[in-house]
Parts: structure tokens; C-alpha cells; sequence
């Protein structure tokens, strides 16, 4: 049998960072700045998991980083989640065939983190995962597979909490688990203050701060299900009627398709109270919700920086990765039953806001990098 291909020689210091989803942009956009910053060999490959102009273009606009070297363009030609992930990690291990880096870092639990680590280990390259030990223990969500898979085949574990680091160690991980924090502080860190001189979204909005609510609602689990579809919509009727507070939903467009196959478009523009937005650049995204009273949502990423940021959050799922933010008070898990979710928001509303953040200090880019050229957390 003809030997699998592997890197003999790899390039010493050389470090390639994989992204592939908007989430993923922000949560490594501190370590390529820090990566820039040292002068560092490195190279961004940007999978194409998700990829539009307005969705994605910008982010890198705001977020002021260079253009990935690669993309892999052909992805957005697959939807099942195997061909994705298959034509996905192709690519990547073209790539690093070619380019020898000597350590992968991928990030989160999206199919592309998944395909990355996987092109990574097969070739023997050191590979790290970022936010590794979050689990939400449905094992019905294609998240929750990619985590433990590339968790049990990372050299690296970098945590963003103890509660983290104590999963990955429960579970008898093979790599070291490195508790560094979130590099969405880093990532946050003065995004107010940058909103607050840049960003127009509440002027255009007609908005006023901590006088409406947020709303996102993307994950294929809930929008492509009719009966969630319909429950969220008779929910944010409820809560717009009771409260009388604007909902701004920056709608994505799976949920917009979902909404027009389910003939739910006459329904959705009848509510008075809501109002619907094409997906926003990161700085306008990051000032809607730090100024929100409320964010209601089914993203992982929104709750941590909800927390993060001092905004009460509901989240539209049974369970959570982040339950840090519930254990703070910063978070209620409401489900997706309506009545739940209307009880939920009551409460939520009545948190005090005074939570600590659990995701630690400003650095955690930083410390990330120092580790992968040291060759230890210790």
C-alpha cells in the first residue's frame, strides 16, 4: 500500500490559522494581530464555510486584517455537512502540504475547525485548539461532535475557563490543556469606544441605548424547524406588545429562507414592533448589543460576549457550551417553547447587572502564541 503523505521537515515557528465562519474571524483576529505584531512566518487559510461579501468582507474590514492568503472558494458548493467538511479538508492539507507550518491553530466547533485540525493531525503537524473544553452535552448538535473530535486530537487544549479545562481533563485528553482565557476580551477590548466614534447603527436604526431588545436566531437545529419558526415570531410579537420595545433582528439568510419556504413572510412583516436588518459589520453588531437591554439568541458566541459586555442574555436553546454565563447570572437557557422564552425574558429583565466577567483578562492572544513557541504551558 502506497504511504500516506506527511511533513518530514516542517518550518520552525511557522504557524497557519484557520477560519472559516464570521465567529471564527472574530475569535482569531487577536491572534493574527498578535502574530502580525511579532513579525511572525504565519498565513491565514479562510475555509469558506461562510462567505459573502456582506457577511463576511467586512468583518475582516472592521476587524482591520490582512486578506487571507487562501480561500477555499469550491466550499460553498456543499451543504451536507460530510461533502463540506471533506472538500474542506482537501484544500486545507493541499495547503499545508505545500506550505510546512509547523503548528495549526483552528477555533471553535464549526464543520472548517473540524476539517483543519483533521488535515493538521493526519499530516503530524502540532495543531491547538482554541476555546477547547466547551461541551452542551447534546449530542444531536454537529457542533458538539466537531469539539470532542478535535479536542481528543489537539496537542494544545487553550481553555477560556477552569470549568473548561476540568471537562477536557475529565474526559482524559491526550493534549495539554492551557486555561488562557477568551480572546474575545481581546477581541472586545475599547469596541465600545470604537462603536461610539464609528459606528451609526443606532442613529439609522432610530435607537435609543438600553431601549430595545436584540434578536438572533440562525442555527439549523431551530430555523429549519416550521413550529420554532412560528413559535419565535408569535414570541416577538408578544414581547414588542408587552414591553414596547423595538426587536432588531439581523436576520441571516438561512432564517430568511426558511421564512419564505414556510410561507411565513406575511406573518413575520405584521409584527409591529420588530425590525429586520441585513447582517451587520462586526463593529455595528458588537455596539447594537452593548447598548441592548436585552439579547435574545441561539448563538454561542453572543452569549460570552453578552456576559462579557454586561447585557442580560436569554438564550433560544436547552442547553448551553457557555455555562459560565449562567453561573454568573448573567444568562437564563430558555428553550424554545414560547411560553418559556416570554418567562425567561420577565426574569432576565430583572437581573441585576453586576456580574463579574468568567472569561479572564485581556492577553489571551498573547499567551496563546508565547505557548505554541515555547512548546509548553508550563
Amino acid at each position: 500500500m502506497k504511504d500516506f503523505k506527511i511533513i518530514d521537515t516542517p518550518i520552525a515557528g511557522k504557524v497557519c490559522v484557520v477560519v472559516g465562519t464570521r465567529p471564527g474571524i472574530i475569535k482569531m483576529s487577536p491572534i493574527i494581530k498578535e502574530l502580525e505584531f511579532r513579525s511572525s512566518d504565519f498565513f491565514v487559510i479562510h475555509a469558506g464555510q461562510h462567505y459573502s461579501v456582506n457577511m463576511d468582507k467586512v468583518f475582516f474590514q472592521d476587524l482591520r486584517l490582512p486578506d487571507p492568503k487562501y480561500r477555499l472558494d469550491e466550499t460553498k458548493n456543499y451543504t451536507l455537512h460530510g461533502e463540506q467538511t471533506a472538500v474542506m479538508l482537501t484544500g486545507i492539507e493541499k495547503i499545508l502540504i505545500e506550505e510546512r507550518p509547523e503548528t495549526v491553530l483552528v477555533c471553535g466547533d464549526a464543520n472548517f475547525n473540524l476539517a483543519g485540525a483533521l488535515a493538521a493531525r493526519k499530516l503530524r503537524l502540532k495543531l491547538g485548539h482554541v476555546e477547547a473544553g466547551l461541551r452542551s452535552y447534546n449530542w444531536k448538535m454537529p457542533e458538539e461532535h466537531n469539539r470532542v473530535i478535535i479536542d481528543h486530537i489537539s496537542d494544545y487544549l487553550f481553555t477560556t475557563s477552569q470549568a473548561a479545562s476540568d471537562t477536557a481533563l475529565g474526559e482524559g485528553v491526550r493534549g495539554e490543556i492551557c486555561n488562557v482565557g477568551s480572546t474575545i476580551v481581546d477581541a472586545l477590548s475599547g469596541i465600545k469606544e470604537i462603536g461610539e466614534a464609528k459606528s451609526t447603527i443606532l442613529h439609522d436604526l432610530k435607537l435609543e441605548s438600553n431601549n430595545y431588545f436584540l434578536l438572533t436566531s440562525h442555527r439549523e437545529e431551530n430555523v429549519d424547524n416550521k413550529e420554532y419558526l412560528e413559535g419565535l415570531l408569535g414570541v416577538i410579537d408578544t414581547l414588542g406588545n408587552e414591553y414596547g420595545q423595538p426587536i432588531v433582528y439581523p436576520i441571516h439568510p438561512r432564517t430568511m429562507k426558511r421564512i419564505t419556504q414556510f410561507d411565513l413572510r406575511a406573518r413575520i412583516d405584521s409584527i409591529k414592533h420588530l425590525s429586520l436588518t441585513e447582517p451587520l459589520g462586526y463593529i455595528d453588531c458588537m455596539y447594537l448589543l452593548a447598548n441592548a437591554r436585552l439579547v435574545l439568541t441561539d448563538s454561542g458566541g453572543l452569549q460570552q460576549e453578552a456576559c462579557i459586555f454586561g447585557v442580560p442574555c436569554v438564550t433560544l436553546r436547552t442547553e448551553t457550551e457557555w455555562v459560565e454565563t449562567v453561573e454568573v447570572g448573567a444568562n437564563i437557557v430558555a428553550g424554545t417553547v414560547p411560553e418559556n422564552i416570554i418567562t425567561s425574558v420577565k426574569a432576565a429583565l430583572a437581573m441585576e447587572r453586576n456580574w463579574q466577567s468568567p472569561f479572564g483578562e485581556i492577553g489571551a492572544a498573547s499567551r496563546i502564541i508565547d505557548i505554541i513557541y515555547q512548546g509548553s504551558y508550563r
